[in-house]
């Protein structure tokens, strides 16, 4: 299996333009894919799975997905949702090497020597023999023991690329997983949109050249729609013929970042990938910039995280 990825990696590589661009080549509907700090290479756009409220409706979501073009879904132990994401895999008849899945373990799941084991259980839940993007969802628990765990399982090609999800709580735990770790994170995956821009967060990990995620691509529902109904917003979009929750993602790919946009309506799905036939001007990134407060609509504090995950039921 370690062959054949490395195999396809270079078939991929060799077939992209340059190395450098933001995108280096792409993949269906036009998605670009980027580089990661690895030199794997990860489509910038995917479905998040957060909220599905079943594996039977995560299922045809990401069947939907698929059909329009999507090629990264984006699932965690903690949605409970695993199965649905791995059968809409195997039914979609697209080569398993073609789709990107990314997942995350709960801290529930941490520790040397039983993070091994909670991969194993993963891999079986999305009925994959591999695991394109590894988080480690929360900054919560013995994370370091995980990381651990997480580099055997890409030596072994269980896992092509580790992340940190949520590693911004503060300076303490995104420096331990630094200093701790031989294979370095990947991808850093937060709440990020026009609203909360993270500016600070960016500059701290481009040294290390981790790419960013975006989760609340569009601000969750936490936010009541607040970034769709934003006026600058929604004159960008009338300019373009796009909706606001269009000009909010192309914002996003045009920032560098990748965003999952979560949904279950087939509508909403396939419009949000419809993004890709068109740009914003330097000016409009310019309005679009200007819109940061860090205005973050999720705001629990690092312990009230805590006590959500030992609270937390997972699937088996």
């Amino acid at each position: 299996m370690k062959k054949f990825i490395a195999m396809f990696m270079c078939a991929a590589l060799m077939a992209c333009v340059s190395v450098s661009a933001q995108d280096i080549c792409k993949t269906a509907a036009n998605v670009p894919m980027v580089q990661l700090n690895n030199g794997v290479l990860m489509p910038q756009f995917g479905l998040g799975t957060f909220m599905q409220p079943s594996d039977a409706i995560c299922k045809q979501s990401c069947l939907t997905a698929l059909k329009a073009g999507y090629r990264h879904i984006d699932t965690a132990h903690a949605y409970n949702d695993e199965r649905g994401v791995g059968e809409a895999v195997k039914e979609s008849g697209i080569p398993r090497e073609e789709i990107w899945i990314t997942s995350k373990l709960w801290p529930t799941e941490y520790g040397e020597g039983k993070t091994l084991k909670a991969i194993d259980e993963m891999l079986a839940r999305l009925q994959t023999d591999y695991i394109d993007l590894l988080y480690v969802h929360q900054p919560v628990g013995d994370f370091v023991g995980a990381w651990k765990d997480m580099e055997k399982a890409v030596a072994m090609g269980k896992v092509r690329a580790l992340g940190i999800s949520n590693f911004d709580a503060n300076d303490e735990v995104f420096n331990k997983i630094m200093s701790e770790s031989t294979v370095k994170p990947a991808v850093l995956q937060i709440e990020c949109h026009p609203y909360a821009q993270r500016l600070a967060m960016r500059e701290k990990v481009k040294p290390y050249g981790i790419h960013i995620t975006c989760w609340f691509p569009l601000g969750g529902a936490m936010s009541n729609g607040a970034l769709l109904k934003d006026p600058t917003i929604m004159k960008i979009a009338e300019s373009h013929g796009k909706t606001a929750a269009q000009v909010i993602l192309r914002w996003h790919i045009q920032e560098g970042f990748s965003a999952i946009p979560g949904a279950t309506n087939p509508d909403y799905i396939e419009e949000n990938i419809r993004i890709f036939d068109f740009e914003l001007t330097d000016g409009e990134m310019a309005q679009m910039r200007s819109l940061d407060k860090e205005q973050r609509f999720f705001n629990a504090t690092l312990e009230q995280v805590e006590n959500m995950v030992w609270n937390a039921k997972l699937s088996d």
